[in-house]
């Protein structure tokens, strides 16, 4: 998923001009981002034989994956003893997922986190994908004894941190967790560690970072999701926030303006190169079987690895270039040996900072 993209403000940086500029939402009382952003990110608690506040309590934990752009690209339906998990086609990226595949995967995830929470009140959530029903992924629900897993109490760590790590390798028992919490039905989550072979994902990278970079279509449509105010990402609830990227926020009419001028491939394409390296290692995600059932449980694998990460300390963000850009994947997946195999996401882990946690939508915004 293309959640990883970040832009440049050297010249705003270089002055110290940001921290003047009074309508960055983290200056104000009430609703600030940071506030919105903390009660987000929370556990809660629902009254026993509550259903109903159940029910959108899972709703709620779903939504706290992650998705492409930070789209929540997904619909919830409440029925007796079940959730289904819809897309919403209105929330596509054509530009950059122009078969869907990151849609499906970003509702594998919320699937995923919500099977999780399921579990830790009392209820054992079994997924299967209804492609009459309009490609949902239905989510039975039935009663359990409640075990809140460490994944489950990941949910609200994970992030995808899109900033530079501490370059120490993980220990082997870690590497060994990530890849069985990875791996799921049809899905091999290949790990990379050796040096040569984390350079050699990083060729494939600013390779597809330059070819997407050209394209004004890809360029406009990222740009569109891109909050560059605590403010416009407190109003939308979506999208980037230019923080959660590790920049400095702005109006979105500066941002905007900043973004033409130093949004180029050189300095993203330098940034990336930061970023792999300074990385423990990288985990590709190789699925047998193309389409949306498939790309729904693509989704599970990485969000499970993902909570396994926060779960473990560990940080990880997306480098899908070399993926999302068609004429290399099949290049890319010649190198990893993958065969047929379709290689659907590549993500870097390593230990590093925690930056802000983006914003979400209501429930209410979420349900039909």
């Amino acid at each position: 998923m293309s959640t990883r993209r970040e832009f440049v403000f050297t010249a705003l940086a270089s002055v110290g001009a940001m921290a003047a500029l009074p309508s960055c939402s983290f200056e104000t009382s009430g609703d600030s981002y940071e506030i919105i952003a903390d009660r987000t990110w929370r556990h809660g608690k629902v009254a026993a034989g509550d259903k109903a506040a159940l029910l959108h309590e899972l709703v709620r934990y779903a939504t706290l994956a992650p998705s492409s752009h930070n789209t929540q690209c997904w619909k919830f339906r409440l029925e007796d003893g079940a959730i289904s998990i819809l897309p919403d086609l209105s929330r596509r990226c054509p530009a950059v997922d122009p078969d869907d595949h990151h849609l499906f995967v970003s509702l594998g995830c919320a699937a995923e986190n919500m099977i999780q929470a399921a579990l830790a009140n009392g209820m054992m959530g079994h997924a299967g994908f209804d492609a009459a029903g309009g490609n949902a992924l239905r989510v039975v629900l039935e009663p359990t004894s409640a075990v809140a897993s460490p994944l489950f109490q990941a949910i609200t760590e994970r992030q995808s941190t899109r900033g530079e790590y501490d370059g120490q390798p993980l220990a082997r028992q870690e590497l060994e967790l990530l890849e069985k919490a990875g791996t799921g039905n049809g899905i091999q989550v290949i790990l990379l560690t050796e040096r040569q072979a984390v350079e050699k994902v990083l060729e494939y990278v600013v390779q597809g970072n330059t070819a997407q970079m050209s394209d004004p279509a890809f360029v406009d449509e990222l740009k569109n999701w891109i909050r560059f105010s605590g403010d416009e990402a407190v109003r939308t609830g979506d999208g980037v926030y230019a923080a959660s990227s590790g920049n400095p926020p702005a109006p979105a009419w500066l941002g905007s303006l900043l973004f033409g001028l130093f949004f180029t491939p050189k300095s993203e394409n330098d940034k990336y190169a930061k970023h792999v390296r300074s990385s423990a290692g990288i985990a590709i995600f190789v699925s047998d079987n193309p389409g949306p059932a498939q790309w729904l449980e693509v989704g599970r694998c990485y969000e499970r690895f993902a909570l396994q990460s926060a779960a473990l300390g560990v940080r990880n963000a997306m480098l899908n270039q070399p993926v999302e850009v068609a004429t290399l994947r099949p290049q890319f997946a010649t190198f990893l040996g993958a065969g047929k195999r379709r290689p659907d996401l590549v993500v870097r882990f390593g230990r590093g900072p925690k930056l802000p946690s983006s914003l979400r939508r209501p429930v209410q915004a979420v349900l039909i």
